[in-house]
């Protein structure tokens, strides 16, 4: 009985892309009370995987939270695994807006205690007594409303990008942070105002829902399906969209468009940008906005500290962080001091420029970071990585690569890292000098993956 993946994420992308068929990334949730969620997460575990599913997956007592990437040939006997259970009957699986065959490679089904955490114990909490769901023409009519407060419980590095215009935006890490906050801001509007909120898929305004519904609030709406579904039903419908800028997911993507407006800036330059990438650091890896002049000049690096440490030998790199118990603070999303143009809180909903057009000279920050940036020339792009033997396979599409040439190796996991060719095979065999069209294996200290580019150093 097979409840692990096989294969590493390089030759699970590598089969995909052999494959050639589309996959649909999509999302679902449901709230129920599941008896035994060990035997739950095992039986969809093996179901899944006869069917090429990849995803991440949270389940606990209270439900299910999902995230996925599925074959589209199999889309209809993935919902029959659903569907086998009652409170899974008809569910709703939002598909995203934008679709890409990589967003997920591989397989994880864990089980939690809960699928959203809240920081609530109180056993009076009823999760399944939920606020009015609206569609999106609703959403658009009941935003019009003067009586209409909109709250909107995803974090500041989510609606920094994207948001309803007028929305309430809390400027909190997590979604437990975000309820004690708007219930204290609210508590004098429980009886007279509507409160309408929103989230990326639906998950956490629906558990808010029956939150603010316990705390006595009497008019509790939300969107149906989240952003995402909101999405897919405007373009359908052909309504406005209210919501302006990106919708952020939690995928590789970090983001699908769904109106043209840009209305957040560069973290570090302040250039209007709205592409979120994480730290080249992995001892930072902290997730922010960076614009694609920033990304070249500081290398995937939110600081000139991170951008030193990324060319130090990996080895030294692992040493800086041995012993370190950063926690959390490694992975804290879009919050450093480092980073000059963040902002949090209350957002703007004026747009700072359109996504695809050029930004005007007058709204181009100075940059004022200096960096002497290394010449390289890019020779090719990796195809395999051997994961017992720890050698990358490398295609050589221009220029040639010879012996004692500096080379780096350059991706959004592996970062950026640099070595001198002191042996390789050529074509399966030991030589000198690689040429366009040759295959080229080298051992490595480390693992690199099929995106990965292979740049030579020039002097």
């Amino acid at each position: 009985m097979q409840l692990y993946n096989t294969l590493s994420a390089e030759e699970r992308a590598a089969l995909i892309d052999e494959a050639g068929k589309q996959r649909l990334t999509l999302s679902f949730y449901a709230y129920a009370k599941i008896e035994d969620p060990k035997k739950f997460r095992d039986d969809l575990f093996i179901a899944w995987n006869e069917l090429d599913a990849l995803g991440r997956t949270y389940v606990a007592k209270e439900g299910i939270n999902a995230q996925m990437s599925v074959p589209a040939e199999n889309l209809e006997a993935f919902r029959e695994t659903l569907e086998r259970y009652d409170f899974m009957k008809d569910i709703r699986l939002n598909v995203a807006v934008e679709q890409d065959d990589h967003s997920f490679l591989k397989l994880t089904v864990k089980v939690r205690d809960k699928i959203v955490a809240d920081g609530l114990d109180d056993d009076t909490f009823d999760v399944t007594d939920i606020g009015v769901h609206l569609k999106a023409k609703e959403f658009n009519q009941i935003l019009e409303d003067p009586n209409t407060i909109v709250v909107d419980f995803r974090n500041h590095y989510e609606s920094e990008i994207g948001h309803f215009k007028g929305a309430i935006t809390p400027d909190v890490e997590t979604f437990r942070e975000s309820l004690p906050i708007i219930n204290e801001q609210l508590k004098d509007y429980k009886e007279d105002k509507n409160l309408v909120m929103y989230c990326t898929g639906g998950i956490r305004c629906e558990k808010a829902s029956a939150y603010f519904k316990h705390q006595g609030f009497k008019n509790v709406f939300q969107l149906e399906g989240g952003i995402i579904n909101y999405a897919k039903q405007i373009k359908e419908e052909n309504l406005e969209s209210k919501f302006i800028g990106k919708n952020f997911v939690f995928d590789h993507r970090l983001g699908e468009r769904i109106t043209d407006d840009i209305i957040s800036q560069c973290h570090q330059c302040g250039k209007p940008c709205d592409n979120h990438t994480n730290c080249e650091n992995e001892g930072c890896h902290l997730l922010f906005i960076q614009c694609d002049e920033c990304k070249a000049i500081m290398e995937n690096c939110c600081s000139t500290e991170c951008q030193e440490i990324i060319h130090m030998p990996l080895v030294e790199q692992v040493k800086l962080r041995r012993g370190v118990k950063n926690g959390n603070m490694i992975f804290r999303k879009g919050k450093s001091e480092k980073l000059k143009f963040k902002h949090s809180g209350e957002l703007s909903d004026m747009p700072l420029a359109k996504a695809g057009n050029d930004i005007p000279e007058a709204v181009k920050p100075k940059d004022i970071r200096q960096k002497i940036k290394i010449k390289k020339t890019l020779l090719g792009k990796a195809e395999h990585y051997f994961v017992k033997a720890g050698i990358g396979q490398f295609l050589i599409e221009k220029d040639e690569l010879k012996i004692n040439d500096k080379i780096i190796i350059s991706g959004p996991s592996t970062g950026n890292q640099e070595l001198q060719i002191s042996q390789m095979f050529v074509n399966g065999t030991e030589a000198a000098v690689a040429k366009p069209g040759d295959k080229v294996t080298l051992a490595l200290p480390f693992r690199i993956r099929l995106s990965d580019k292979l740049y030579k150093v020039l002097d």
